[in-house]
């Protein structure tokens, strides 16, 4: 018969960094909306950019606006988990609200390249999961990039000649998905996730709760 009396069980998960990199067709956003669409406690990771606001867009939903000497300011001071400049533009992802949401349990998932995904293993190793999706073949991604019809030829071949340099990179990745099937996909990037959610590391007060029970650690 159980004692009523006993302690309730405190152990809370801290939240992950989820990374889904690709070339581009190869089904990473499909894959993105899915994730999101089925875990109301996983979230988009919000960057901050220098760039303008364009019409529509709102301030800390779709980017943190921030004009350039704040920006920089932020690099200084170490405030940002990965950031670069790109073109006249420079993006990065600050540190603040991204560690609050682990804090708090929650995941964020993040749409970076490989070079944004290395400065996130540099900076929070521990918290990060990785995953490159692959396409079938070369072949597969070139139709379907030109399928979805939303580049000119010129643009196509400039993101062919881009994935191949991407591609190169699968191996600094924790997991890989070879999206063939994109049910299927989801299906293994639920799996990875479930599986990540569940490690010893992220179980916070799992150690007082084992030895609560007079457990020790056995290292036999």
């Amino acid at each position: 018969m159980s004692d009523s009396t006993s302690p309730q069980i405190s152990i809370h998960r801290r939240g992950l960094m989820l990374v889904l990199s690709s070339p581009s067709g190869a089904g990473k956003s499909t894959i993105s909306r899915a994730l999101l669409k089925g875990h109301p406690d996983l979230a988009m990771s919000v960057s901050a950019t220098t760039r303008p606001m364009r019409p529509g867009e709102l301030d800390g939903k779709d980017y943190f606006f921030l004009d350039t000497d704040k920006f920089k300011s932020m690099v200084a001071e170490n405030q940002f988990l990965e950031h670069a400049k790109v073109f006249d533009n420079r993006y990065g992802t600050p540190r603040g609200p991204v560690e609050d949401a682990l804090r708090a349990g929650k995941d964020v998932l993040f749409d970076v390249d490989w070079q944004g995904t290395q400065q996130l293993k540099q900076n929070a190793r521990d918290d990060l999961v990785s995953i490159f999706i692959l396409p079938p073949s070369i072949e597969e991604l070139e139709r379907r990039l030109y399928t979805r019809a939303q580049d000119s030829e010129e643009v196509v071949k400039s993101r062919m000649s881009k994935a191949t340099s991407e591609m190169s990179h699968w191996a600094e990745y924790d997991y890989i998905i070879v999206n063939e099937n994109i049910a299927q996909s989801v299906a293994e990037a639920e799996a990875i996730l479930a599986a990540e959610r569940l490690r010893r590391e992220r179980r916070v007060g799992l150690a007082d709760f084992v030895r609560g029970m007079g457990v020790g650690n056995d290292d036999g």
